[in-house]
C-alpha cells in the first residue's frame, strides 16, 4: 500500500504465520482457494527479492522477475495476458502492468480483480503487496483449474509504480475508453491481506459488490464483522477506478496505524501497529504474515468472483447510490422546522478540528466531499459545530423496487466533548407514504466522543414499491455543547 497519501485508521486481526489455520467454509460451489499455494507464491516473491538486493520496487529487477512470474504461470493456464507499459504517470523505468482475462463471459458485464506487484525499496513487500499479488494469482488459477461456465467476464491485473503513488492503475484506468469503463461492473483490490496484528477490513463495504465481500464473512464467521477500510481509502489501486467512477471493492488487513482497545477486545491481538514491518526490510516471508488472515481473504475474493461471475448467488443490486461527490438534490430543512443557528448540514470538503481528540474529520470515506455539519473549522473547534438545536437534510425521492431484501447503508459518526448530554444525537430515518420511521438514534453523553467514521446498515424491506426520502438529522440539544457529525456514501441495495 503506497504511503504518499493520506488516510486514517481502523482494525485487524492476529495470528502467526506458524499456526495452523482455522477450517474455512465457503459459498456452496466455490472452491476452496488453497493456503499451500498462497504461500508457495509468496516464496517465490521471497527468492526473486533475496536474489535482487532485497526488492522489488517497479524499477528494479527484482520486479521484472516478478512479473515474468505472473506472466508465465497465467499464460500456462490458459489466460490471455498482456504486459502493459505504463506509458503515462510512472516513475521513469518502471516496469509494466500484467493484465490477464480468462476466456468467456459476458465482456459487458466485466469484474476485475488487482493487486499491486511491487515493492517500496527498503524490502521485499511480502504482506506489502506480495500478499495481495499471491491472492490474486491463486484464484485466478483456481478459476481456470475449474473451469467452470462463465456468467460475466472476468479480468485480472497485477500493477505496477503503485508504492510511487498508484501510477501504473491510473495509466490504465485513465487509459479507458468511456465504453470501457462502462463494461467494468466492479473492481475489487487486494492490498495488504495478511498483517500480523491485522485483520479483516473491506473497501467501500456499503457498496453492492463490497457486500458481496461482506456477505462472505458475516456467513461464515458471525464475529468478525469486518469493518470499512478508513486507514486505506485514497492510498491503493482502487482509488485510481473510483476516480473513474466505476464501483469498488476489496479487502486489506491494516498497515502502520494502531489498532484500538475496543478493536483488540473485538479481534484480540495488541494495540500495536497492524504491520509492524509495514514498508521496512523485516516484510519478510514467512514471518511478516498471518496464515489465517491471508486464507480467509483468499476465500472471500473467491466468494465475490463466483457470485459475480460463476453465478453461485444473487448480488445485491444498487438501487440509489451517493457519494456527495457532485449534487444530487439533497435538501437542508426540508420541514422548515430547523433551530441549529450554525453547523447546518452541507456538501463539501470538511475541515478537520480537534479538541480532547478529533472532533470533525477531515478525511471522507471516499473522495473529497461529504455532508458534514459546517464544513469549515474556524480559529477555534466550536466556531462551526452544531449549537441551537437540530438540523436536518434530506435526499431526493428514491423509488424502491416491489420485492426483494432492501436495505440503506451510510457511513457517519457523530463527535462531542464531555459537556454534551443525551439530549444531543445522530439520527436516520425513512420518510415514507405513511410518515417519518426512524431506523436509528445514536444519543450523546456527558463524555468525550471523538469523531470515527462507522458503517450502519438497515433493512427497509418494509416499504417495497414506494417513493421514500432519507432523512440525517444531528442535534445539539444540550445549551452550549460542542456537536459534531458526517456522513458518507449512502446506498441503497436490494438482494
Amino acid at each position: 500500500m503506497a504511503f504518499t497519501l493520506a488516510a486514517t485508521a481502523v482494525a485487524a486481526l492476529p495470528s502467526s504465520a506458524a499456526a495452523a489455520p482455522a477450517p474455512d467454509v465457503v459459498a456452496l460451489a466455490t472452491p476452496d482457494i488453497s493456503l499451500t499455494n498462497q504461500r508457495a507464491h509468496l516464496q517465490q516473491f521471497q527468492n526473486i527479492a533475496t536474489a535482487n538486493g532485497g526488492t522489488r520496487r517497479s524499477t528494479t529487477a527484482g520486479y521484472t522477475a516478478s512479473v515474468n512470474y505472473v506472466f508465465d504461470r497465467l499464460s500456462a493456464a490458459g489466460y490471455t495476458v498482456v504486459r502493459q507499459t505504463c506509458a503515462t504517470g510512472c516513475t521513469a523505468g518502471a516496469g509494466p502492468n500484467v493484465i490477464a482475462d480468462w476466456p468467456g463471459g459476458d465482456v459487458n458485464n466485466t469484474y476485475m480483480f488487482g493487486a499491486h506487484l511491487d515493492s517500496v525499496t527498503a524490502g521485499p513487500g511480502i504482506n506489502d503487496n506480495g500478499s495481495g499479488s499471491a491472492t490474486v494469482l491463486e484464484i485466478a488459477l483456481t478459476l481456470a483449474a475449474t473451469n467452470p461456465t462463465m456468467q460475466n467476464h472476468v479480468r485480472f491485473a497485477f500493477w505496477s509504480d503503485e508504492e510511487q503513488g498508484l501510477n501504473g492503475s491510473q495509466h490504465y484506468a485513465n487509459s479507458l475508453t468511456a465504453a470501457q469503463r462502462t463494461q467494468i461492473k466492479g473492481y475489487f483490490n487486494f492490498d495488504m491481506v495478511a498483517s500480523t496484528n491485522g485483520g479483516y477490513f473491506i473497501n467501500r463495504i456499503t457498496s453492492s459488490i463490497g457486500q458481496v465481500l461482506k456477505a462472505y464473512y458475516d456467513t461464515n464467521f458471525p464475529g468478525i464483522a469486518p469493518e470499512e477500510n478508513v486507514e486505506g481509502a485514497g492510498r491503493s489501486d482502487d482509488a485510481s477506478f473510483n476516480a473513474v467512477g466505476i464501483q469498488t471493492s476489496g479487502v486489506a488487513a491494516g498497515a502502520s496505524a494502531n489498532k484500538t482497545a475496543a478493536q483488540v477486545t473485538k479481534w484480540g491481538g495488541t494495540t500495536g501497529d497492524y504491520d509492524p514491518c509495514y514498508h521496512q526490510a523485516c516484510d519478510r516471508f514467512p514471518a511478516n504474515i498471518s496464515d489465517t488472515v491471508l486464507n480467509r481473504a483468499g476465500d472471500a475474493a473467491a466468494h465475490a468472483l463466483w457470485t459475480l461471475a460463476v453465478g453461485t448467488g444473487t448480488p445485491p443490486t444498487t438501487v440509489y447510490s451517493d457519494t456527495f461527490e457532485t449534487a444530487t438534490g439533497w435538501t437542508t430543512n426540508p420541514n422548515g422546522t430547523d433551530t441549529a443557528t450554525t453547523g447546518v448540514w452541507e456538501r463539501g470538503d470538511p475541515e478537520a478540528t480537534t479538541s480532547s481528540g478529533a472532533k470533525q474529520l477531515g478525511t471522507t470515506v471516499s473522495g473529497t466531499n461529504d455532508l458534514v455539519t459546517g464544513r469549515l473549522a474556524g480559529a477555534a473547534a466550536g466556531d462551526f459545530d452544531i449549537d441551537g438545536g437540530t438540523t436536518s437534510i434530506q435526499s431526493p425521492a428514491i423509488t424502491l423496487p416491489a420485492t426483494g431484501t432492501l436495505n440503506v447503508s451510510l457511513s457517519w459518526y457523530l463527535a462531542h466533548g464531555s459537556n454534551a448530554s443525551s439530549a444531543d444525537f445522530f439520527r436516520v430515518s425513512i420518510v415514507h407514504s405513511g410518515g417519518t420511521t426512524q431506523l436509528f438514534n445514536q444519543a450523546g453523553a456527558a463524555a468525550n466522543r471523538n469523531g470515527a467514521w462507522a458503517t450502519g446498515t438497515w433493512n427497509i424491506s418494509a416499504f417495497a414499491g414506494q417513493s421514500v426520502r432519507i432523512l440525517i438529522q444531528a442535534a445539539d440539544a444540550s445549551g452550549a455543547s460542542l456537536v459534531e457529525a458526517g456522513v458518507d456514501n449512502v446506498t441503497v441495495t436490494r438482494a
